[in-house]
């Protein structure tokens, strides 16, 4: 049989138990995975915890009837396939069920074959789009990974275990230094999800004011508070459906840490200054560069959240554990980086040698930098020692190619900064018009700084 026939998964709720019976054992002769409710609430119950692909709901039954089954399911698990079945309504029944999002409707008594043969049907819509899915995965496999560039088997693993992890709506908590791409492993993790066709949103939590964090991932409406003119949806159920990616958790404070978990646990949420209640769909991943579980033995974060966020966790490894990447992501960021003004177009033994050797603490947010520099201050076709910044070359005493960085006095940024616009007007003959460009400044900003560190007149 068929391991794609094997996996599909049927679920059929109806209050009579004999025609319950009797489609369970119509269906297991299919080969599909059968799972069966009496009534609305128990379905709910069994969606929570099975994946269901396709479904058949008695349209009147008591507690939840069909119509209210059907809007919730297609509201928390949009892509399960539905049937209504009714011992009686007409057309009209029939319409509002297709608008409430069934894909068919069938009036009893009916022929089994005739059920059978559109299930059969569901059934082959689904194997399609798993095929595809399936297919899309393999075109896709490198454009999931294009920014987590590494071969080494550090990356390789983390590579393997966002595949593995991927296709789950498990919480997962994101571990690293800060620099080491916490933020690309959850993108990464987003794409080889289920949820890649729907929205991506990150929250810092690092650097959105405590005045406004609940407003902003909660929404409000109009009157709220002060200023509040127009309702506004919020972070959260703009994610509805897709992956909502808090980086920096660590940083939330009490209050809103007690609000989130009560979002992850009963999947609604409350605007601020409503009375309404919003059902929601998302799958909250989250990262952090301090020890969550330090955090919550201080007192600074709540063990309940640290649970539920901690169901899979990633750690991703330092620049100085993967150091055989080193060389492909400074070519990687060289490529990436180079502006039409650029003269480098690769880097010498000897560079590729020093930074081999750094210890790299700020990881790769520190390799793309001294790269952008490099990019901005060198003047030769070949990026040498002498573009690279001085904590870099100190170490291993290198003096070679100083004079492409001579305006440079010290180790400072406004040294450096000194430096970069002095080269940028040298490239350009003093056209400060395309020295701006070089800079990514505007032409505004660069005739103040050439005021401030009277560099003009030396161009």
């Amino acid at each position: 049989m068929d391991i794609l026939e094997n996996s599909f998964s049927l679920l059929i709720v109806d209050d009579e138990p004999l025609f319950l019976e009797l489609l369970q054992t119509v269906f297991s002769k299919e080969g599909y995975q059968i799972h069966t409710a009496s009534n609305g609430v128990e379905a709910l119950s069994l969606l929570e915890t099975i994946t269901v692909h396709a479904a058949i709901f008695d349209l009147y039954m008591p507690e939840i009837d069909g119509l209210s089954l059907l809007t919730t399911t297609k509201e928390k698990y949009p892509d399960i396939m539905v049937i209504m079945l009714t011992g009686r309504g007409g057309i009209e029944k029939a319409v509002e069920a297709i608008k409430h999002g069934a894909i068919d409707f069938l009036k009893k008594p009916f022929p089994t074959a005739e059920l059978r043969v559109r299930v059969n049907q569901l059934h082959h819509i689904w194997v399609l789009k798993e095929e595809n899915k399936n297919l899309r995965a393999k075109v896709d496999f490198t454009f999931g990974f294009k920014h987590l560039v590494g071969t080494s088997s550090a990356m390789s693993q983390l590579k393997e275990t966002i595949l593995q992890i991927g296709k789950s709506n498990a919480s997962i908590l994101i571990q690293g230094e800060t620099g080491t791409g916490k933020e690309l492993v959850a993108r990464a993790t987003h794409h080889h999800s289920l949820r890649v066709e729907n929205p991506f949103i990150t929250v810092d939590c690092a650097s959105i004011s405590e005045n406004i964090i609940e407003s902003e991932l909660f929404g409000h409406v109009k009157g709220a508070f002060t200023g509040a003119y127009t309702n506004v949806q919020g972070l959260i159920r703009s994610s509805n459906g897709g992956t909502l990616f808090f980086d920096e958790i660590g940083e939330l404070s009490p209050s809103v840490q007690a609000k989130l978990l009560r979002i992850i646990q009963e999947r609604e949420i409350r605007p601020v200054g409503s009375t309404k209640s919003y059902p929601v769909n998302i799958r909250v991943l989250a990262a952090t560069n301090l020890d969550l579980a330090k955090e919550v033995s201080k007192g600074r974060f709540r063990e309940d959240l640290f649970y539920r966020l901690n169901v899979i966790t990633i750690k991703v490894p330092p620049l100085r554990e993967r150091k055989e990447d080193i060389a492909l992501l400074a070519r990687y960021f060289l490529t990436h980086l180079k502006t039409d003004f650029s003269s480098i177009t690769q880097i010498s033994d000897k560079a590729m040698e020093i930074m081999y050797e750094h210890t790299w603490p700020g990881n790769i947010r520190e390799l793309q930098n001294t790269i952008m520099r490099a990019l901005a201050m060198g003047t030769g076709k070949e990026l040498l020692p002498g573009d690279l910044p001085f904590a870099l070359r100190d170490k291993t005493g290198v003096s070679e190619n100083l004079s492409q960085i001579n305006t440079v006095n010290g180790d400072s940024l406004v040294s450096y900064e000194q430096a970069a616009i002095h080269n940028a007007l040298t490239k350009c003959n003093g056209n400060c018009q395309e020295a701006a460009k070089i800079l990514d400044i505007g032409i505004a900003t660069l005739y103040r700084k050439l005021k401030l560190y009277k560099i003009k007149d030396s161009i």
